[in-house]
């Protein structure tokens, strides 16, 4: 239920008395630690270990301006604010004793005041205790045995060993049934964590191209991440901030609550061709929220929404629409690994949206040939931008965003989300729901249509699937690989699904994109090479400033990063055909032979400047323009913990002596070998946030202060500028009278008699 005034006045009753509250001898405020959030500057790793960091003060601000839906999340963050400090701190801290107090005090208080609900006093689902599965004796109110000093205002823990995580596994709906409120079986198992990832920097974008070679094998067997690399993400990803939820712009008004009665009645009774109801998939998702990385914790389940529908308890149809925004959101996440009732989910999800769209399709019995997506046909079915005689249904995409019959906006909002140039999304995919488009934004505009006057809408660029591709069967793709294609193709609004990332491999294997862009919990793929349905060949990406809008290629920095400690390289799967039983529209063609790779078979690369050759693969030929089905491009940028394929050979050196840095240290420049640090050394330093190298120095820097420059008067520089000045101009004088003295021309004959005259009459 929304919070009343009532509850509202209740709450900030008592988030003021614990502000208020102060040592028996009244001299110290016992909130004054918890007022704001932990410096993320200085406590890096405090936000590696705490999922869910609060402080009182944004609480309190939260409450005020009416953010928060449920009384029961303001007490559950409350309540983080001092679990977090129990887990964090030592319990005989002062920290620690001070978040006992308060916890108790708000415990107290809290339910002194009847019209609040009932609450529990364990951890909440989303705390450090449950995450990590510290669960801990409520007597002993929750504190942990972690062996962290305590200074003020938050320590640094010792390092305690992580169990070695398992290999990458799908995990069904069934796995994760069980629910308790005293501990959640949802979350995977860690031990505390170990700070390892360095302070937080920008990454530049840089055009690496890492080639490998290939195993061999006809039908090669998946390639999960190695260990070390594993936990670099699973530590990164920890401390990463959670998705603050949906906007407050672009839902649904104006609509009546019987209206609203038929479309979920609708929704509910919808059946497919056969007549499988798929409501189904919406009824099995749970009511407990113990799905990890929800925009919500408070309890949601289709029948709730039902019920509270026929009751009238909306007060308003956007109340109704933000309730089935988050039960979509939950049914996608807890069907993720099932492509039966995950396409239900989205097939509903879009025909819920059709219902409220301004035009929407007329049943019941409601009828589609596209799932209600707005496109005729999806990728891998489309006909090719330049195809000519190549089969797929025509003038669904084009080859360039259209401007005619439209008028541009900045951004567009809907459902809560904010579109605008750059932004990722899944878009409804008429061809199979389980498969949304994964699409970029270009344009974002607002129809001139007669009959669509007014609709918003996107232009975006589509990305293929691998099984939307042609490729041969030993081919290996990343986890959440697509591929770069040239359709554009417009979208109505409704056909949103939800924001997504996609990271080119240059930032993939260095870091996860910092929000907006990405959220924990939003699907995340990654792009290596371009796709050509028509040639059904795949070219690796050079520079991937080509691949979005013109507007956002000017910017500083595009979807930036939050880095890893060190290059990780991603899973490895083999072709979707392969054993998982993946349909088309793709399909499988057979590999080509390439010849051994010779020195003359060496590309070379650049990264920000730096010229380095390597080998081509066996498997590769994108260099040279040529068709190879049988590339890699997925398994050809995966680079190995080591690095150790890419060798740098010596540059050539124009003949002459040798003045390089080696021969002036007393080495022989040729043939010089340098080693490079072990992994587990170089992963302790900082590195180059250009070129990525660990920043290494010989000594430490000299405590010197720098000699200031001499600062001259405008006057005297102006007296300088006209000295010399003068000085050039007279030495080129003179100059040029020495230059005229050496090449004299004879005198003509009338100088010759005027010169004789003038000479005759100075005699007289």
């Amino acid at each position: 239920m929304p919070i009343t005034a009532a509850q509202s006045a209740a709450i900030l009753e008592v988030i003021n008395i614990i502000l208020a509250a102060t040592t028996t001898k009244g001299k110290r405020h016992l909130a004054g630690m918890f007022l704001e959030l932990v410096d993320r500057t200085d406590w890096p790793q405090y936000y590696e270990i705490i999922p869910e960091p609060r402080c009182l003060n944004g609480i309190k601000s939260g409450v005020e301006k009416g953010r928060y839906k449920e009384a029961t999340d303001v007490y559950t963050d409350l309540s983080l604010v001092f679990w977090n400090a129990l887990f964090y701190n030592e319990p005989t801290s002062q920290i620690g004793s001070d978040a006992k107090t308060l916890k108790a005090l708000l415990e107290t208080e809290w339910k002194k005041k009847s019209i609040l609900p009932f609450t529990r006093s364990s951890p909440p689902p989303s705390s450090a205790q449950k995450v990590h599965k510290v669960v801990e004796d409520e007597e002993s109110s929750a504190t942990t045995t972690s062996a962290a000093p305590t200074p003020a205002p938050a320590p640094t823990p010792v390092p305690v060993p992580a169990p070695a995580p398992a290999p990458p596994r799908l995990v069904t709906p069934a796995q994760n049934t069980s629910v308790s409120t005293a501990t959640s079986t949802s979350q995977p198992t860690y031990a505390k964590p170990v700070p390892i990832r360095p302070k937080s920097r920008l990454s530049p974008d840089m055009d690496v191209d890492i080639m490998s070679e290939d195993g061999g094998h006809d039908v090669p067997a998946a390639v999960p991440r190695d260990q070390e690399s594993e936990e670099i993400v699973k530590q990164l990803e920890k401390g990463l901030p959670p998705w603050p939820g949906f906007g407050k712009e672009g839902w649904s008004e104006e609509v009546n609550m019987e209206q609203l009665v038929e479309i979920l009645q609708a929704v509910k009774s919808y059946k497919d061709v056969i007549g499988n109801r798929l409501a189904t998939a919406l009824e099995t998702v749970p009511e407990e929220a113990t799905i990890p990385h929800l925009s919500y914790y408070s309890p949601l389940s289709f029948k709730a929404i039902e019920n509270r529908l026929r009751s009238r308890g909306y007060l308003t149809s956007q109340e109704f629409d933000q309730d089935m925004a988050r039960l979509f959101e939950k049914a996608r996440r807890w069907h993720k690994a099932s492509p039966e009732p995950y396409g239900r989910t989205l097939l509903l999800q879009r025909f819920y949206q059709a219902l409220l769209a301004a035009d929407p399709p007329s049943g019941p019995p409601y009828h589609t040939t596209t799932n209600f997506a707005a496109c005729r046909a999806g990728p891998g079915n489309v006909k090719p931008v330049h195809g000519g005689d190549a089969p797929g249904v025509a003038g669904v995409t084009t080859h360039r965003v259209l401007s005619k019959d439209r008028t541009f906006m900045d951004e567009v909002h809907y459902k809560g989300w904010t579109l605008k140039l750059g932004d990722w999304v899944h878009l409804s995919n008429p061809d199979d729901p389980s498969r949304p488009i994964v699409a970029q934004v270009f344009r974002t505009w607002v129809s001139d249509e007669p009959a669509k006057k007014g609709q918003p809408g996107l232009t975006v660029s589509w990305y293929y699937r691998p099984e939307q591709t042609f490729h041969p069967s030993n081919r290996m793709f990343w986890e959440g690989e697509v591929f770069k294609t040239s359709h554009f193709a417009d979208h109505p609004v409704e056909d949103i699904i939800e924001k997504i990332a996609c990271q080119f491999t240059a930032r993939h294997i260095r870091g996860r994109p910092r929000p907006p862009y990405w959220y924990l919990g939003w699907p995340l793929y990654v792009c290596d090479s371009r796709y050509n349905d028509r040639d059904r060949v795949f070219v690796k990406i050079k520079n991937w400033n080509s691949c979005v809008p013109e507007e956002v290629r000017k910017s500083t920095e595009f979807m930036p990063i939050y880095p890893f400690e060190r290059l990780v390289s991603p899973s490895q799967f083999p072709s979707p055909f392969i054993g998982r039983g993946a349909k088309g529209p793709g399909g499988l063609v057979a590999a080509e032979t390439v010849e051994p790779p010779t020195m003359e078979n060496q590309t070379e690369i650049s990264t920000n400047g730096r010229n380095l050759r390597t080998r081509k693969s066996i498997t590769d030929d994108h260099a040279g323009g040529a068709k190879n089905y049988a590339s890699g491009g997925s398994q050809s940028m995966v680079p190995s913990a080591n690095i150790t394929h890419l060798q740098p050979t010596q540059p050539s050196r124009p003949p002459g002596p040798d003045r390089s840095v080696l021969t002036a240290a007393g080495a022989l420049a040729v043939g010089a070998h340098t080693e490079k640090l072990p992994a587990e050394t170089a992963k302790h330093f900082d590195r180059d946030p250009v070129t990525n190298e660990v920043l290494w120095f010989p000594a430490p820097p000299v405590n010197i202060a720098r000699p200031t420059k001499p600062k001259y008067s405008l006057t005297y520089l102006h007296f300088l500028a006209t000295k010399r000045k003068r000085e050039s101009t007279g030495s080129e004088d003179n100059d040029s009278n020495t230059k005229r003295g050496c090449f004299d021309v004879p005198a003509t004959v009338t100088e010759t008699l005027l010169s004789a005259w003038k000479d005759i009459n100075a005699e007289e």
